[in-house]
């Protein structure tokens, strides 16, 4: 058998997500050894890859989403 290291997400629902396709042709039978923490907070680009793979926002790249400019609102100063 071969390794192979990636990472990836699991759902509410159970279900594992990867962050990035596998380099692995043609339909096959594997099997997956899960390593996680259970007390490691999530690093901050974790979560921006997630959502920006994310297929549910896609509809934030489209045109008419993007309404707002550099000029609207005012800046928040403490």
């Amino acid at each position: 058998m071969k390794a192979l290291e990636t990472t990836g997400r699991i759902k509410k629902w159970g279900a594992l997500k990867l962050d990035k396709p596998l380099a692995i042709s043609g339909k096959r039978k594997v099997k997956v050894i899960i390593l996680y923490s259970e007390d490691e907070d999530i690093d901050e680009s974790d979560w921006l890859t997630s959502i920006n793979d994310n297929p549910s926002l896609a509809f934030l790249n489209d045109k008419k989403e993007d309404i707002y400019t550099l000029a609207d609102g005012k800046p928040f100063k403490l």
